[in-house]
C-alpha cells in the first residue's frame, strides 16, 4: 500500500464539516477571551505540569482494557470502558485512581498503527482527564493483586469534536512509599471511532469467512459395500462438537452479512463422519474413537445449511489446494496442473450436493495473498478469473492519497481483488485474552472509520482474515463485522459484487515480480519432491484403475487423496505432509499388489509336448479385468510356447478368487530353460511383479527313438540267429545219434552171426523199450544231465544255453 494512502483525506460532508469548524470557533471565542483576562499565573504555577509525572519505574502497573461499548458511539450512547489493573512492583501503590483521557485525532491509518504498538507506554502523550467524577478510586494496590475497574462515561462528556479516530487511554495514577506524589503508574491507549451521523458515501466491505481446516481423511477405505471411510485423527469431531473452533465459526457466521469460503474437502470429510468411519490404531469397539460422532456431523452440516441460505458461497479447489507451491515448485512435474483442474471441477458439485447452494468457483486465495506472475498464472489455469491478493504485496498506486477500491484488472481477463492488509490482519494474534480482543475490536473500527473519511469516492473494500482462524479469534472477528455492521459509515457487500466494482483508474494494476514474493512464505512451500511423489502415485493410479471392474471405488478415494497431498494447510508441517503422501503411495501400492501372480516352483516337462498352469490371484473384493497373462520362454530353440517365444492370454478374475491358466509347451531338446510369466494391462505396460521358473526337459526326441528302435531290431536279429544255431545243433545231434544207432546195429549184426541164439533174444527196433521203473538201466544209454531241448525260438532277453 502506497504510504501516500495513510493520510486522511476530506469528511464526507464539507458542508457539515463547515458548520462543525464554524461551531468550534464561536465556542472557543469565549474561552479566549476569558483566557486573555486572567491574571499572569505565578512562576510555579506556570512550571506545574499539566498531567501527573510518570513514575520512574514506567509501568509498574499494567492496565487492561477487557472491554468498550459501544464499540463505535453516537450522540446519547454511554461509553463503558471496564478491565483490570495490577500492580507489578514491589511497593504498594496507595490513593491509586483509574481515569479516563481522549487524547489527539489520529488522522492517518499509520498514526494507528503507531498507538497500537505502543499501548501500554506511559511515556507517550496523553489528554486530560475526564471529569474526576468518572473515575474509580482505589486506596491501596497490593503487589501481584489485580482489582476491577469500570468507567461509565456520557458520549457527550466526551468533548469530541469531528468525526474521525480518537486515542483513548485509561490511566492508573498512585503514590509510593519511596515517591510519595501523584504519578502516572499505568496506561492502556485504546481507540474510539466517532462518526455519529451517517456518511453520505459508505465503504462497501466484504467480509470473507472461511470455513476450512487441515487434512483429516486418509486414501483408505473398508472392502465394505459403504467403502467406511478412514481417518487418521479424530481432530475433526472436537472441531465440529459443540463448542469447538468449526462449530463457533459456523454459529457466529450465521447472524453476519458475510461471504463463505468453502473448502468442499471440509464438507465430505464431515459428510463421511455421519456414517461409520475408522480411525487406525484405535479401539473398534469404542464408539468415543470409532464411528462415535455421527450425531455432531449430522448436526453440524445441518446447521451449516442453516447458515449458507441466502448467503453467497465460494468454493475453493478441493482440499484447497497451495497455489503458490504449485506454482513456484510444481509446474515443471509433469501432472501437476491435472490436480488443480479436478480439485476445480468438483468443488462446486461437492458442496451443492451437500449444502443445497450454488457456489462460485470464480475465485483462487493463495496463501496470504501473496502472487507474483507464475501465481497468477496458476491460480487461473483452472478457470477462476479473480484472484484475492492482499494489499501488502500488491502495489496501491502512485501519489494515491487514500487507499483504491479491491478489484485491479491485471490483463488477460483476470481481476485481482485486493484485499485491505491491515484490516486482513488485526485478527492474526492471540486472541484468548479479553484485552487483546478488545484491543483488535477497536483497532479494527478505527482503521475502518480512518480509510472511509479518506475519500468521497465510493469503494469496494475486502477483508481476507486468517484461513483457520481460533474460536477466540473467530469471536472477535465476528464481534468487530456485527459493530461495523452498526456503523455509520460502512455497508456490506458481496464478494462477487465487489469484484465486479467499478476499478479506481489510478490504482496500481502491476503484479509484483517473483523476487517480491516474501521469503518467510517461501521457506514453508512444498518442495519439488511432494509434486513429485503425487505425479508417482498417479501414474500407479492409473496403470491399476484399468484393470477394475468398478474404477471408481478406488479413483475417487485417491483421487480426493491426492489433492489434499497438496493442501496449504501442511504449510509448516514438512514432516507430516511427507508422511502423508507417502500413507498413501503405500495404501496403493497394497491395493495393486493384491492382483498377483502366484509364484511357482522349477517344472519338469517330459514327453514332446506339454501343458504349464500358472495361476493368478485376485484378493481384491471386485472383480478385475482388461488383464494379459504372458508366458515368455526365454530359450524358444529348446522350449516354445505354443509354437512361439511367448503367449498371451486374456484374464478376468472375480474378486476374493483365483484363476489357473494353462500354457502349451513344444520341447526341442532335452535341459533346462527359463520361462517368465508377467501381467500386462491391455495398453501394454506391464503389472506387478514377474514370476520366473526354471523348466527342465527330458523328452524322447527323434534321435532318440531311432537309437531304441536300432537297439530292438538288433535283439530281433540276435534272437533269430541263436534260433537257427540252435536247429542246426539239433539236427547235427540226431544225425550224430543215427550214425551211432547205426554202427551199434551193425555190430550186433555182427555178433549175431557168430551167436545165432543171442540175436533171437534182442527185441527189433519197432519194439518199444521198457519202461518199468524197476527196469534196469541200459549201460548204452546216456545219462540225461539237461531238460528237454525245445525247438521254439527263446523270448527276448532269455538267456539260451549253447
Amino acid at each position: 500500500m502506497a504510504e501516500a494512502a495513510d493520510f486522511q483525506g476530506t469528511s464526507p460532508s464539507p458542508a457539515r464539516r463547515w458548520l462543525r469548524r464554524t461551531g468550534a470557533v464561536l465556542a472557543g471565542t469565549p474561552l479566549l477571551t476569558g483566557l486573555l483576562q486572567l491574571p499572569a499565573a505565578s512562576p510555579a504555577e506556570a512550571a506545574a505540569p499539566a498531567a501527573p509525572r510518570a513514575a520512574s519505574d514506567d509501568g509498574s502497573v499494567a492496565v487492561s482494557v477487557d472491554s468498550l461499548t459501544p464499540g463505535a458511539p453516537a450522540e446519547g450512547d454511554t461509553v463503558t470502558v471496564s478491565g483490570t489493573v495490577t500492580n507489578k512492583g514491589k511497593k504498594t501503590v496507595t490513593d491509586a485512581s483509574v481515569g479516563l483521557r481522549v487524547g489527539s485525532l489520529l488522522d492517518t491509518r499509520s498514526s494507528i498503527d503507531t498507538v497500537a504498538k505502543n499501548s501500554d507506554d506511559i511515556g507517550s502523550p496523553v489528554g486530560a482527564e475526564i471529569d474526576d467524577k468518572y473515575t474509580e478510586k482505589f486506596s491501596k494496590l497490593t503487589p501481584g493483586v489485580s482489582q476491577p475497574y469500570t468507567i461509565s462515561v456520557p458520549a457527550d462528556e466526551l468533548d469530541l469534536g469531528q468525526d474521525g479516530v480518537y486515542d483513548l487511554s485509561v490511566t492508573l495514577t498512585g503514590e509510593t512509599s519511596d515517591q510519595p506524589w501523584e504519578q502516572t503508574l499505568g496506561v492502556r491507549h485504546t481507540f474510539l471511532p466517532w462518526q455519529p451521523d451517517e456518511a453520505d458515501t459508505k465503504t462497501k466491505t466484504t467480509f470473507m469467512w472461511p470455513l476450512i481446516s487441515t487434512v483429516h481423511m486418509t486414501a483408505e477405505t473398508g472392502s465394505d459395500e459403504e467403502q467406511t471411510p478412514v481417518f487418521h485423527d479424530d481432530e475433526l469431531a472436537e472441531e465440529i462438537s459443540p463448542g469447538g473452533r468449526l462449530d463457533r465459526m459456523v454459529a457466529l457466521g450465521k447472524d453476519l452479512d458475510v461471504t463463505w469460503v468453502i473448502d468442499p474437502d471440509l464438507l465430505a470429510s464431515v459428510e463421511a463422519m455421519t456414517t461409520r468411519y475408522e480411525i487406525p490404531g484405535e479401539n473398534a469397539d469404542d464408539k468415543n474413537a470409532v464411528g462415535g460422532h455421527q450425531a455432531v456431523a449430522k448436526r453440524w452440516l445441518t446447521e451449516v445449511q442453516k447458515a449458507v441460505a441466502d448467503k453467497e458461497v465460494v468454493a475453493l479447489p478441493f482440499g484447497d489446494p497451495d497455489l503458490a507451491s504449485l506454482a513456484h515448485h510444481g509446474t515443471s512435474v509433469t501432472g501437476s496442473l491435472r490436480h488443480l483442474k479436478e480439485a476445480t471441477d468438483v468443488a462446486a458439485g461437492t458442496v451443492e450436493s451437500i449444502l443445497h447452494v450454488t457456489a462460485s468457483t470464480d475465485f483462487a486465495w493463495p496463501v496470504e495473498g501473496a502472487v507474483d506472475p507464475s501465481i497468477i498464472k496458476v491460480s487461473t489455469s483452472a478457470g477462476a478469473d479473480k484472484v484475492i491478493t492482499r494489499g501488502d504485496t500488491f502495489e496501491g498506486g502512485r501519489d494515491l492519497t487514500y487507499t483504491p477500491t479491491a478489484p485491479r484488472p491485471i490483463g488477460g481477463g483476470t481481476t485481482a481483488v485486493v484485499a485491505d492488509a491491515r484490516l486482513s490482519t488485526v485478527f492474526d494474534s492471540d486472541m484468548a485474552r479479553a484485552s487483546a480482543s478488545t484491543q483488535a475490536v477497536q483497532r479494527f473500527l478505527a482503521q475502518s472509520l480512518t480509510l472511509a473519511l479518506q475519500t468521497d469516492r465510493p469503494r469496494s473494500v475486502v477483508i481476507a482474515p486468517q484461513r483457520t482462524p481460533s474460536a477466540a479469534q473467530a469471536q472477535t472477528m465476528a464481534e468487530a463485522i456485527g459493530a461495523l455492521q452498526d456503523s455509520t459509515w460502512s455497508q456490506p457487500q458481496d464478494l462477487t459484487a465487489a469484484a465486479k466494482s467499478k476499478p479506481d483508474p489510478d490504482a496500481g494494476t502491476e503484479v509484483p515480480p517473483a523476487s517480491a514474493y516474501p521469503k518467510s512464505l517461501r521457506k514453508q512451500e512444498l518442495p519439488r519432491s511432494a509434486f513429485e511423489q503425487i505425479a508417482r502415485t498417479q501414474d500407479k493410479l492409473d496403470r491399476f484403475k484399468v484393470i477394475l471392474s468398478n474404477p471408481s471405488r478406488v479413483v475417487t478415494p485417491f483421487g480426493r487423496a491426492l489433492n489434499r497431498g497438496m493442501a496449504a494447510s501442511w504449510r509448516g508441517r514438512p514432516a507430516e505432509a511427507a508422511i502423508y503422501r507417502s500413507g498413501v503411495e503405500t495404501y496403493l501400492d497394497t491395493l495393486s499388489s493384491q492382483v498377483r501372480l502366484i509364484e511357482k516352483s522349477d517344472t519338469k516337462l517330459s514327453g514332446r509336448s506339454a501343458t504349464i498352469p500358472v495361476t493368478v490371484q485376485n484378493n481384491l473384493v471386485q472383480g478385475v479385468e482388461h488383464l494379459v497373462l504372458r508366458l515368455t520362454s526365454t530359450n524358444p530353440t529348446r522350449l516354445e510356447i505354443d509354437g512361439n517365444a511367448y503367449e498371451e492370454q486374456p484374464i478376468a478374475v472375480s474378486g476374493g478368487h483365483s484363476q489357473s491358466v494353462k500354457f502349451t509347451t513344444n520341447a526341442n531338446a532335452n535341459g533346462r530353460a527359463t520361462v517368465v510369466a508377467q501381467l500386462y494391462t491391455q495398453d501394454g505396460r506391464p503389472y506387478g511383479q514377474p514370476v520366473t521358473f526354471d523348466v527342465k526337459v527330458t523328452e524322447i526326441t527323434a534321435t532318440v527313438m531311432l537309437v531304441i528302435g536300432g537297439g530292438v531290431l538288433l535283439l530281433v536279429l540276435a534272437g533269430f540267429r541263436m534260433y537257427t544255431q540252435r536247429k542246426r545243433a539239433a539236427a547235427r545231434q540226431a544225425e550224430e545219434r543215427e550214425q551211432e544207432n547205426a554202427a551199434d546195429a551193425a555190430d550186433a549184426d555182427a555178433g549175431d552171426a557168430k551167436n545165432p541164439e543171442a540175436s533171437e533174444r534182442r527185441p527189433t527196433q519197432e519194439s518199444a523199450p521198457d519202461t518199468r521203473e524197476d527196469a534196469p538201466e541200459q549201460p548204452s544209454d546216456p545219462a540225461p544231465d539237461t531238460a528237454p531241448e525245445s525247438a521254439d525260438p527263446s523270448g527276448t532277453g532269455e538267456r539260451v544255453d549253447r
